[in-house]
């Protein structure tokens, strides 16, 4: 362990000689065409006494952690309601400066006025810098992002310095570029007192300059599963160095079909590395990821671990035929729209049916914009600042931004066009968006346009 972490240069080193970990430079050979991605990577076989040893276990208990009784313990767990499952937890820390972050962390903590940390911080800070690996369930808007950054920056400041040719210590994987680039701009924040450099990786954006990112040396890379994937296997960078992987949203990269890239990119890591998986929900499929990657992890439940929608929001299920839902939706919107202020977003199934109602809708004078797959990155940045502005309070979109976009005011959920869902699943859906909103004191209105197929389908 190295002393001092406040004005430490993480650049130095970088250009030095060849690289101690091999190169990332080559790839694989040219020639054969392969189908899916990830097909170049090959597994690797890991020899634990032949890596770099490395330091993850960072926690020191503060004084007034460790004076906390086992009752005064369990009643702070009861009262932010956490579970805990699993051997060897520490106690939750109550205050930041219990956690005993490094100070330039607890300045930027400072400046964005938080006061105590979140649940899932709490008991999360403590686990994480103990280099343990786990699972923390919460439902989005609860802090995660901040319960494995601020460790991670620990982790990171307690590495050798990246020489050329490495890849990131940090590695976190998110389902969409949007959530991506969230998680980019909290790790730009808190880590450039200590110099800490961090890149975003993501499709639907030139690779050039993400490629000078990797290839200058990054300590944190965030990245969607399938451009992560193109550049291992162009060798544009490599994971020998990553020490500590977060799976964000683990259940939201599941349902978007992630699960084999995760496995070809997790392959790439270091087995002895610290794991951390965040989900909302706790699925089945999600378990067995966590089986499969993690060791005598802790898991740590914020709240119910069923689905289930938020309580602040008021839901209204209007019951309807196909050709009714346009004049439903035209009403629903001048009566939501009567009030001053109100933001609306419409979820549809597709992109095609996205493009459609919003043509409609602009060309009968709503405000109307949207955003889906097909849309270039700065067009989908360009139409969410003006949604958070007000300047265009309706957005059409797909399941795109259902999750992980952080918004930030009262808005109405409009979910309509699920024609081909199973009434199972379109209910599961429903209830992520609004376990997503978890704004205290809420009173939302959705009205679902369920065709009558979908409840035949059940």
């Amino acid at each position: 362990m190295r002393g001092s972490y406040g004005d430490r240069d993480r650049d130095r080193g970088r250009d030095r000689g060849s690289p101690r970990f091999g190169s990332s430079r080559g790839g694989p050979p040219p020639g054969k065409k392969f189908g899916n991605p990830g097909d170049r990577l090959r597994k690797k076989r890991w020899d634990l006494d032949e890596l770099p040893k490395f330091e993850k276990n960072f926690y020191s208990e503060h004084l007034e952690v460790q004076r906390m009784s086992q009752y005064d313990v369990e009643e702070y767990r009861r009262k932010k309601e956490i579970t805990v499952r699993g051997s060897g937890c520490p106690k939750p820390v109550t205050n930041f400066h219990q956690a005993q972050f490094p100070q330039y962390v607890i300045d930027v903590l400072m400046q964005q006025n938080f006061k105590e940390p979140t649940a899932i911080q709490a008991q999360g800070f403590p686990l994480a810098l103990s280099g343990r690996d786990m699972v923390g369930i919460a439902q989005t808007g609860s802090g995660k992002t901040l319960s494995y950054l601020l460790p991670a920056i620990v982790h990171i400041n307690h590495q050798p310095y990246l020489e050329r040719g490495d890849g990131p210590i940090c590695l976190v994987l998110a389902p969409t570029r949007e959530l991506a680039q969230q998680v980019q701009q909290v790790a730009y924040d808190y880590g450039k007192s200590s110099r800490i450099k961090s890149t975003c990786v993501y499709g639907g954006a030139p690779k050039g300059p993400q490629i000078r990112d990797l290839e200058r040396g990054v300590e944190i890379c965030i990245a969607t599963p399938g451009r992560l994937i193109d550049f291992l296997e162009a060798g544009k960078t490599n994971l020998r160095r990553c020490t500590y992987l977060v799976l964000d949203e683990a259940d939201r990269m599941l349902d978007m079909g992630f699960e084999p890239q995760i496995r070809k990119i997790v392959d790439q890591i270091r087995p002895d590395r610290q794991t951390l998986m965040w989900s909302a929900t706790w699925p089945k499929e999600v378990r067995q990821l966590a089986e499969d990657f993690l060791k005598d992890y802790v898991q740590i439940n914020v709240g119910a671990l069923e689905l289930s929608a938020n309580h602040n929001i008021l839901q209204i299920v209007d019951v309807c035929m196909e050709s009714e839902k346009d004049n439903k939706l035209i009403q629903l919107m001048e009566e939501i729209m009567a009030e001053k202020e109100n933001k609306t977003i419409i979820f549809v199934e597709t992109k095609k049916r996205c493009d459609d109602l919003t043509r409609r809708m602009r060309r009968d004078g709503w405000p109307a914009m949207c955003i889906h797959g097909d849309k270039s990155q700065p067009e989908r940045d360009w139409v969410l600042s003006e949604f958070r502005s007000g300047k265009a309070p309706i957005l059409i979109a797909t399941d795109v931004a259902s999750r992980g976009l952080g918004w930030q005011s009262t808005f109405n959920l409009i979910l309509c066009s699920f024609v081909f869902f199973s009434f199972c699943f379109f209910v599961y859906f429903f209830l992520f968006v609004c376990f997503q909103v978890s704004l205290p004191a809420t009173r939302s209105t959705q009205a679902l346009g369920i065709p009558d197929t979908a409840i035949r389908a059940r």
